[in-house]
């Protein structure tokens, strides 16, 4: 009689990993200082599905409707702005404007210090945090005036549309997101992602793989300031990637925010949510990076 096979072994689960690859992208680099520059990446114009659908775990009505955009090309930086690419700007004198619009007289060098929590989040590559809209706005002027470049925030559109960067999936890597692709509350887990590391702080930018647009940080990390007020839901909303804006709004009316940041739970950095707050409004989880459109 043949002998019994040996009972076959168990096959252990293939690990968590991180894909990374090389690839190329069109870039520009403004230099702000000896020695600092901002990396602009360019954004393809094309068109994509904003929102996200009923199916999507945690997603939410005010991710609704789903709705197409068609976008042209733009420039979007390639990290959220650090603290020494803020204090480089900061520290720009005020050129010879010819009449044109007024030069924002101070911006603080170091808002990070300025928080009794400051050692948590203070280092020259991890993103400025302590920045209300209304600074950001003052920062992409002065870089407007000193360049003759056309810089801003980005609209909600082009942040979505850029993050995604040709993904319908809940996150720019797949349907979760583990804590050794972003910085976020990582001992929360999303849909079947395993739980990380919580690190409790900002860090470096660009330290995690990019998406496939050559981006990093899309989700947490900082909370990032989008030019456009709230609304409650996307009916209505622009088709062509500008600016959702209310030309008779109050001046203190709620503005975007995307991305989550280090505190939060990862349904919070899904590529469609979407926050809200006051557009002086400071903390150590909001940041922003910067947009330059075509000069027409």
């Amino acid at each position: 009689m043949a002998s019994a096979s040996p009972p076959p072994q168990a096959v252990p689960a293939e690990p968590w990993r991180i894909l990374r690859w090389r690839s190329r992208h069109l870039a520009h680099r403004e230099q702000l200082a000896e020695g600092e520059a901002l990396t602009m990446l360019r954004m393809p114009a094309g068109s994509f599905l904003m929102g996200a659908p009923e199916t999507e775990e945690d997603s939410s009505d005010d991710e609704r409707p789903v709705h197409p955009v068609t976008l042209a090309e733009f420039l979007l930086a390639q990290t959220p702005i650090t603290q020494a690419q803020w204090r480089a700007v900061a520290h720009w004198q005020r050129p010879e404007l010819d009449g044109a619009e007024e030069w924002p007289e101070t911006l603080e060098p170091n808002p990070v210090a300025k928080r009794e929590d400051a050692e948590r989040f203070l280092g020259s590559q991890r993103p400025v945090v302590n920045v209300s809209w209304n600074d950001a706005m003052a920062f992409c002027q002065r870089l407007r005036l000193r360049t003759g470049k056309n810089y801003t925030l980005p609209s909600e559109a082009q942040w979505e549309y850029a993050c995604r960067a040709g993904t319908t999936t809940s996150f720019h890597c797949g349907e979760t997101i583990s804590s050794e692709l972003a910085n976020y509350g990582g001992t929360e887990t999303y849909g079947d992602g395993p739980k990380g590391e919580f690190r409790n702080k900002t860090t470096d930018v660009g330290i995690f793989p990019a998406n496939a647009w050559g981006l990093h940080d899309m989700h947490g990390n900082v909370w990032e300031w989008c030019a456009d007020h709230w609304h409650a839901n996307y009916e209505g909303a622009p088709d062509d990637g500008r600016p959702w804006l209310d030309e008779n709004a109050q001046e203190r009316k709620l503005r975007l925010l995307r991305g989550g940041s280090w505190n939060n739970h990862p349904r919070n950095c899904r590529s469609a949510f979407r926050i809200n707050n006051h557009p002086d409004y400071r903390l150590n989880c909001l940041g922003f990076r910067v947009c330059c459109l075509p000069q027409d």
